[in-house]
């Protein structure tokens, strides 16, 4: 980034700022907003923890030199020593393991020569300490989080989520797990310890000295990154030696926009037992398991009865259908600029190999049921009639939501939403592509009764422009996480979608969800315990840095 850039950004963020605490003064100027640079009097904190985000040098491949990287560095302040797990050698952040009921506090220090925030992705938290690009500190700057964790038991992760600068920062390894435990967690007999690992996936490109190449063509923008390397807990090639028991692995996609089909190479489903930081009623059972970026699972992966030697290989399985059809096709062969991508979007290529190294006796068993799991329903929400919209365009060149871009001062009426209230939310795709997603918002309390009545009428008005543009976008909500009421599949690509719906697992509480070309997708969402700005947004990185971004301000 150019001086010239850094202060222009610098500028307009800081002016964004100015005319945010202008536009709502009763969330920013009220105790839940402004620059946090020290510790709250009063506020004793169970955890403290000292964070970092500089740039290292990081040996991510086997042979040549180290790669430069972006990296969150943390000290334990106070409490337990296993908040804290460090991964040395690694260009990803420590795993911080939270309890639920704790207050923690977390000075953050930015040591970058640009702009940075943390965003802890999957955790209820205070406004001022969600990570809204508002709130971005400069270099040699430091920022104070503090926050007790209302979490259940389940599994979150953490990144850098500075406005425009969020994917590429990401890309460049600032990020990280987190872990909750509970109550409930604890009366099951789950897998823990040594039997309790990360399965962190992200894909990135290397130059011939080792050094990370990120695009930035826009055509390759405009649809997300995607690499030709594989890495799983920062390493390629991954390996997990196993004993012949059972095991949980923490799946979380931390890649800009690769959608990966987790599945194994000898056709074995996969059993799941959390999904979205908390953990699901029972356990599910699937052929595969679609991850978008930013979701995660928890998975029961159990190797009894294998024989020592055994090797297992967990691969991404081949799908269609996320990309524009043209665009796909481009992918694949070449054409208009871009290059034949050697791990194409929907390709097959390999994840991680399992190989069973030990022969024991003692694994746990798979619980028949998990936490309690409270259903919301319609008669939960007070707008079932009049469901919020998150309209999703890819207008040339602009991504949109609701018919607008990013911007950090203003919210459209429908975005204020009362604090304590639960709210249905129709996500789907947005093919006017003359108004954005104003004009068709107009009718929208009219479309929803037709809808009620006949799936077949809820369709939006197909502009060839917006069809042929259409693509997968996984909607990521900041705040509590929600539950899916219904997906309305009538006007999906249905050859395409056949090879995806079965590893959707809407079930459990979620927090980011995908949204297939032409798919509608209802959810209901609380709006509960904290006022102030909370963001919704594309969790394809380059989208949202592109200002596929918006936010709800509960008041």
């Amino acid at each position: 980034m150019t001086a010239i850039n850094t202060s222009r950004r610098r500028f307009l963020q800081q002016s964004a700022l100015a005319a945010a605490m202008v536009n709502f003064p009763s969330v920013l100027l009220a105790g839940t907003g402004g620059l946090k640079r020290a510790a709250t009097p009063g506020f004793n904190p169970d955890l403290e923890i000292e964070f970092i985000a500089q740039t290292a040098q990081i040996p991510i491949l086997a042979n040549g030199p180290t790669t430069r990287v972006q990296k969150f560095s943390a000290t334990l302040l106070k409490g337990p020593q296993q908040a804290l797990q460090q991964l040395p050698g690694n260009y990803l952040g420590p795993i911080l393991n939270f309890q639920q009921g704790q207050k923690v506090r977390i000075f953050f220090k930015n040591s970058l020569n640009e702009a940075s925030i943390i965003h802890w992705h999957g955790l209820h938290v205070p406004q001022h300490s969600d990570g809204h690009p508002m709130y971005s500190i400069e270099p040699g700057q430091q920022f104070v989080y503090e926050f007790e964790v209302l979490n259940r038991a389940g599994t979150s992760f953490y990144h850098s989520h500075s406005h425009n600068l969020t994917a590429e920062q990401v890309y460049r390894g600032l990020a990280g797990l987190i872990t909750v435990s509970d109550g409930d967690e604890q009366k099951l007999d789950l897998p823990s310890g040594e039997f309790d690992l990360p399965l962190v996936i992200q894909d990135r490109s290397f130059n011939e000295q080792n050094q990370l190449q990120y695009v930035h063509k826009m055509h390759d923008r405009m649809q997300g990154f995607l690499g030709d390397t594989i890495l799983v807990n920062g390493k390629p090639n991954a390996e997990f030696r196993v004993k012949s028991r059972a095991y949980r692995f923490r799946a979380a996609n931390g890649s800009n926009s690769r959608i990966y089909k987790l599945g194994w190479d000898d056709g074995t489903p996969l059993t799941v037992i959390g999904t979205d930081a908390c953990l699901l009623g029972k356990p599910e059972t699937r052929p595969y398991i679609m991850l978008a970026p930013g979701e995660r699972v928890d998975l029961w992966l159990d190797f009894s009865g294998r024989a020592v030697a055994d090797k297992l290989v967990m691969y991404s399985l081949p799908f269609s259908g996320t990309l524009p059809g043209m665009a796909e096709n481009m992918q694949k062969r070449g054409g208009m600029g871009m290059m034949h991508h050697a791990l194409p979007q929907g390709g097959k290529f390999a994840i991680a190999t399992f190989s069973v190294t030990e022969k024991v006796n003692d694994s746990p068993k798979l619980p028949e049921t998990l936490v309690p799991f409270q259903r919301l329903t319609l008669q939960d929400v007070d707008n079932s009639d009049s469901p919020l919209p998150i309209a999703i365009s890819m207008q040339p060149m602009r991504p949109l939501v609701n018919g607008k871009s990013f911007a950090m001062d203003k919210v459209m009426d429908f975005e204020r939403v009362a604090l304590g209230s639960i709210k249905r939310i129709r996500i789907f795709h947005d093919h006017e592509m003359h108004g954005g997603g104003m004009g068709m918002m107009k009718g929208m309390r009219h479309r929803n009764a037709q809808h009620e009545a006949d799936d077949s009428s809820s369709g939006n008005k197909m502009g060839m422009g917006g069809m042929m543009m259409d693509m997968a976008h996984p909607i990521h909500l900041h705040g509590q996480q929600y539950q899916i009421l219904r997906r309305v599949t009538d006007k999906v690509r249905s050859t395409d979608y056949a090879g995806v719906k079965d590893g959707f697992v809407d079930s459990g509480w979620k927090d980011t969800v995908l949204v297939m070309p032409g798919e509608e997708v209802e959810i209901i969402k609380p709006f509960q315990d904290y006022k102030g700005l909370f963001l919704y947004h594309c969790h394809n990185l380059e989208h949202e840095d592109f200002g596929m971004m918006r936010q709800f301000l509960v008041e």
